[in-house]
């Protein structure tokens, strides 16, 4: 009367109502006998609302009951009971319009305020184990058809109870499937990959975990393309004094190597210091020298810090995909296109409004309001 559904983001345990609903129980624990719903995947999920899987073409309208995999009837009468209310964790099998009959679909209610598909669906089960796996599939970042953006796939069901007959004719492998090109077309990037023993393997299940994360950052837009990587040569400096301005950065690093940009980040709108900046040095070994010699150094009576810059907001715009095969080159200069961003600053993240308002209050800013101070100010470090 339970089966372990193997999924990409872990185990889900579900305890089916198989007194209250023998029919729509029977027909969900024999499609996962028989390894039906191996390699679908979660094609629907609503945030707080539902998590819908069981349809092997992924498009919503497919799926047969497990009679109609064996040649009969595709739908199996639905089975709605008063007693048995929608809330966090039960488990549906979708009922069609009108009659409420089930195929093979199912869902999952990921919140409470979920009433109102009472008497429409059938009520099977509930999550017995599982509920942080839930959890983190209500998460998902999806499209515009709710399909998650990273598949979270159903790869085994395992039977753990079944106190019903099989059905003549039913075939049921006792070891996981193989999918088929068919299936493997229908799929994204998976979730996450499963994590073998050897030290090798786990190597490389992170190695492919991490490429499927920088994948979705892309199609999100959190990334220009998914093998950008971090520059090298450039250092972040954080907890800086507010009266601490670029070009004293640059006096007290240009001592390590030629810097080629020092950059302190400053509000759109007020222009007052956010506090730390970004110094790009020609020569890496320049860099990794501040880097060593710079944290925790006391500049304006403030302790920074120093680390190697994670921001790809330079790199954002200089290349394009080529292809053939995946590669870049540079992006061509166009003169009079002012439509893409320059990239000879680091970017923040504000609205096209805020871009002009922000160049207007440069070209309005006296140079006698500015706060100069001699350059030859000098560090104090952490032994003084």
């Amino acid at each position: 009367m339970s089966v372990l559904l193997e999924t990409s983001l872990g185990d889900i345990v579900i305890d089916l109502f198989v007194d209250e609903t023998p029919l729509a129980s029977k027909n969900f624990l024999k499609l996962c006998k028989s390894k039906y719903y191996n390699f679908t995947y979660f094609h629907r999920v609503e945030r707080d609302f539902i998590a819908q899987a069981g349809d092997p073409t992924g498009t919503g309208n497919g799926g047969k009951s497990i009679y109609g995999q064996l040649g009969g009837s595709a739908l199996v009468p639905g089975e709605i009971r008063p007693q048995l209310k929608h809330e966090r964790g039960t488990v549906s099998m979708v009922g069609q319009s009108g009659t409420g009959a089930v195929g093979s679909q199912f869902f999952i209610a990921l919140g409470d305020q979920v009433d109102y598909l009472d008497g429409k669906h059938t009520v099977v089960g509930r999550v017995a184990e599982g509920m942080s796996v839930v959890d983190e599939l209500n998460q998902s970042i999806c499209d515009k058809d709710s399909r998650p953006l990273r598949d979270v796939l159903i790869r085994h069901t395992i039977i753990l109870d079944d106190p019903f007959d099989d059905p003549p004719g039913l075939q049921c492998p006792s070891s996981p499937l193989v999918p088929s090109r068919e299936q493997q077309s229908l799929l994204r990037i998976e979730a996450r990959y499963e994590q073998l023993a050897t030290a090798d393997s786990e190597s490389a299940w992170r190695e492919r975990d991490a490429r499927a994360q920088a994948l979705t950052l892309e199609m999100i837009g959190d990334l220009p393309y998914a093998d950008v990587r971090p520059p090298e040569n450039i250092l972040f400096v954080c907890k800086l004094n507010p009266l601490t301005q670029s070009d004293d950065l640059h006096t007290i690093f240009a001592r390590f190597g030629t810097i080629d940009s020092c950059q302190v980040i400053c509000d759109p709108d007020t222009g007052a210091s956010l506090g730390y900046a970004f110094v790009e040095f020609r020569e890496k070994s320049a860099c990794e020298e501040a880097y060593f010699k710079m944290d925790n150094v006391l500049v304006d009576d403030r302790r920074i810090r120093v680390d190697f810059s994670q921001s790809v907001s330079r790199v954002r715009g200089k290349w394009v995909r080529l292809h053939d095969g995946g590669k870049y080159q540079a992006r061509r200069k166009y003169r009079g296109d002012s439509s893409r961003p320059a990239v000879d600053q680091y970017e923040m993240v504000f609205d096209s409004g805020s871009k002009d308002k922000r160049r207007q209050q440069r070209r309005s800013r006296s140079p006698s309001h500015r706060h100069r101070r001699s350059p030859d100010r000098h560090c104090r470090s952490r032994h003084d």
